[in-house]
């Protein structure tokens, strides 16, 4: 695994609710298949196959704990070799993975695999770009909500193999008072009131969303942890930056894409959250190779 990823990402990111999620998903990407009719009319339960999962592009790998958890809820008795690592980035024509079984069910399992693991892959990879762009800066990226309904918590996992953050994994996290919220209540103070009032005791962060110079300094009059700034321009960031103390963490979002964000990050924000890297990414280019055994 690479020297920057912890060999137990996977399994310490995939706790609890987060893998009750995962098992789910997997659940319902295999009954969508339904019987593989044309593989169960070709192959008896006694033809052994070889699979080889190859990159047909450069890319960050992502998703390779799946293969095992795909295949066990298809019934599939199999061993399988990793050939790279977790978050490695590889070259076309590299090998990931093969995996040894009965033919019907590797053929069956075949689109299910490629379809996570490219999905993810290729989040992890645009996420790379992103952090790279970043480099040299003090701010750190993050993910948003914007995620396909059902596969929030694998796409977040890929984030984190791309070498971001994730922001909140789902609203009970944080506080978030957006702009609906804002405008509803009668302002940020009243807003920010309220939550202290619902939540007397342990009160979650609160993270106030704010799209002018006088919404930030209510913000920071409020007291809240965090303070996101909302589609500025690189020069009224600057001054919303300039009137936030220490002590509430900032974060600029909305619009950002990779022609702009290392200007962001020169700026200096602490962080600065991007929809694109799960909504936009496309998927890597992987192929499944499978051959009899002799």
């Amino acid at each position: 695994m690479s020297a920057s990823l912890p060999q137990t990402l996977f399994d310490d990111f995939f706790q609890t609710e987060a893998r009750l999620f995962l098992l789910a998903g997997i659940r319902i990407a295999l009954s969508e298949d339904g019987k593989d009719l044309t593989s169960l009319g070709i192959f008896e339960d006694s033809d052994l196959a070889v699979a080889h999962i190859v990159a047909k592009e450069e890319c960050v790998v992502a998703g390779l704990p799946l293969i095992a958890l795909i295949l066990e809820f298809a019934g599939c008795e199999f061993q399988h070799m990793l050939n790279v690592d977790e978050g490695d980035r590889v070259s076309p024509g590299t090998m990931l993975a093969a995996i040894q079984g009965p033919a019907a069910h590797l053929l069956r399992t075949e689109r299910v695999i490629l379809n996570y693991l490219g999905h993810l892959s290729g989040i992890a990879t645009l996420t790379a770009r992103y952090v790279a762009a970043l480099a040299g800066s003090r701010t750190t990226l993050l993910d948003t909500r914007k995620t396909l309904p059902g596969l929030r918590y694998a796409e977040k996992y890929a984030v984190l193999v791309g070498g971001a953050k994730n922001h909140r994994l789902n609203l009970s996290e944080m506080l978030m008072v957006k702009d609906n919220h804002t405008d509803r209540a009668g302002g940020i103070t009243p807003a920010v009131e309220r939550l202290r009032l619902a939540y007397p005791e342990n009160c979650p962060p609160i993270e106030v969303e704010c799209r002018t110079l006088a919404e930030v300094d209510e913000a920071v009059a409020a007291q809240v942890s965090r303070i996101m700034l909302d589609n500025m321009d690189l020069e009224l960031l600057r001054q919303a930056l300039a009137r936030i103390p220490q002590g509430i963490e900032t974060e600029a979002s909305g619009n950002v894409d990779l022609s702009n964000i290392a200007e962001i990050g020169a700026v200096g924000p602490d962080f600065v959250s991007v929809g694109r890297i799960t909504h936009s990414a496309p998927a890597a280019d992987l192929s499944m190779r499978i051959q009899a055994l002799e």
